[in-house]
């Protein structure tokens, strides 16, 4: 059996800690390597580094006398998925609904001492539309230029891009107190019909290929879920205006 160990470099300064070194470190370890951790503490060790090995980045990692490369080139060499930048994902989706269908379950909890209840699914939807909100709020004009290649209300009035997460985290947050339903149902109804209608046009009639804005992250494709969204918000306006 070879010996397993590695050289790693990486920046280990003042003001700068190498995360993906770290990183390096870490899954050396924990794939049983026995690592020689040699620091470049400053900006002269870095670049006198990078110039002898011929490189342009750090960490870099040698296995073997052979030098494998970065954080990433480790991760494929060690066999371990390396998720690009720009690689089409749900995960954000999975865990926003999911951490909403939590809340749910605890607001259950605490108000009728019950895992579920039949209110437990309106506090779920009301819960998804303030953290899908706080999603478009954290850069307004990135979600609202995102918002410009599909909706249809927002290509005629461009300021809908930006008045939109107000009005959908609002409409949670009123839906989840059960107050001025007369308001934000109707608010809702339509600004999710018109998403709604954007969605279906953009996607499944032109057959546009395009990234959603609904989480303010481009690497989830516009379709089914921010169809889904904008059904549930649809489904609970109806729910809110019928029986409340």
């Amino acid at each position: 059996m070879k010996d397993k160990s590695a050289i790693l470099y990486r920046m280990v300064m003042p003001d700068h800690v190498c995360p993906y070194g770290l990183k390096a470190k870490d899954l050396l370890v924990r794939e049983g390597y026995t690592v020689d951790d040699r620091a470049l503490e400053s900006r002269e060790q870095v670049d006198s580094f990078k110039a002898e090995h011929a490189v342009k980045t750090t960490p870099q990692i040698f296995i073997n006398n052979e030098r494998i490369g970065g954080f990433d080139d480790l991760s494929e060499r060690l066999g371990k998925p390396v998720q690009q930048k720009d690689t089409v994902t749900y995960r954000p989706v999975i865990a926003l609904f999911s951490v909403a269908a939590a809340l749910a379950v605890a607001v259950t909890w605490l108000v009728k001492a019950q895992i579920f209840s039949g209110q437990t699914l309106a506090w779920f939807i009301s819960i998804a539309m303030v953290l899908l909100g706080l999603q478009k709020l954290q850069d307004l004009d990135k979600f609202s230029t995102m918002f410009l290649n599909y909706d249809l209300l927002a290509q005629r009035w461009v300021r809908y891009g930006y008045v939109y997460p107000f009005v959908e985290t609002g409409a949670g947050l009123l839906m989840l107190m059960g107050v001025l339903t007369w308001l934000a149902a109707p608010v809702v109804l339509i600004a999710s019909s018109i998403g709604a209608v954007s969605v279906i046009k953009a996607v499944y009639i032109d057959k546009r290929e395009l990234k959603c804005a609904c989480l303010g992250d481009s690497r989830v494709p516009l379709g089914f879920v921010s169809l889904t969204e904008n059904l549930m918000m649809l489904g609970m306006a109806l729910w809110m205006l019928l029986f409340n």
